[in-house]
């Protein structure tokens, strides 16, 4: 993949919306707006491969210092086909797809094990830029997930087998007395991957890519799966 990468440029003071306590009490959010400055994204800017241009893009993300630029908001549906969106980082990314861990009593685990259709958002505001992927998520192998759990902190893996991910509890002390509690169950040796954590990888059907316009003529390209290749096109606004 490449590594090439176009200058990052800080956003213009005036494109910040700050606002006193007293004018957040008051105000119309319909009158809250701002000019999208920073460039666009022509087809010329477009590589061959979507990856090459999602490496590019995740690398100016992290140079330009956003908050948790991995971030994406993972989209899954229940059996009735109602949508849960939330927040999880990507932990790796190929060509066979995008890879995120996750406790697998969880629900959007439990969803996918019924629809393993999945939709993926990089939210990079700063930059006026979105990445959006849809695919269908599979298990990943127990050796990989292994070896990715044991290289998280130590409180990090502990912290995976103290909760009960989405079931209901009754108070925040209890998850703090079962994390004392397994830490010092493991307080010597290598800690167990526990049965009911793993990770997903998402293999991509189609990704957009969208860059923030001026007059709100923003610009957006749709790479879909075509074959062994990627069939590109410019989507309206």
């Amino acid at each position: 993949m490449t590594t090439e990468h176009d200058d990052v440029h800080h956003s213009e003071s005036r494109n910040k919306v700050a606002l006193s306590p007293q004018q957040a009490a008051s105000v119309d959010i319909a009158d809250l707006r701002r000019e999208y400055t920073r460039g666009g994204l022509r087809r010329h800017d477009l590589s061959a491969n979507p990856l090459d241009l999602f490496e590019r893009w995740l690398k100016q993300a992290c140079e330009a210092q956003l908050a948790d630029p991995t971030a994406m908001c993972v989209a899954t549906v229940d059996e009735q086909g109602q949508p849960y969106q939330r927040i999880v980082l990507l932990k790796h990314y190929d060509e066979k797809g995008m890879v995120f861990y996750t406790n697998l009593g969880s629900r959007k685990a439990q969803q996918l094990a019924v629809n393993s259709r999945i939709s993926l958002l990089f939210p990079w505001h700063m930059l006026e830029r979105q990445v959006i992927v849809q695919g269908r998520a599979e298990k990943l192998p127990m050796l990989e997930v292994m070896k990715y759990f044991h290289s998280r902190p130590r409180d990090s893996q502990i912290g995976a087998w103290v909760s009960k991910q989405s079931s209901r509890i009754s108070a925040r002390n209890l998850l703090e007395s079962k994390f004392f509690e397994m830490k010092q169950k493991f307080q010597q040796g290598e800690i167990p991957l526990p049965s009911f954590w793993g990770g997903f990888r998402v293999s991509i059907d189609a990704i957009e890519f969208w860059q923030g316009g001026e007059h709100r003529l923003h610009d957006r390209f749709l790479y879909q799966r075509e074959g062994q290749g990627w069939s590109i096109d410019r989507l309206a606004p």
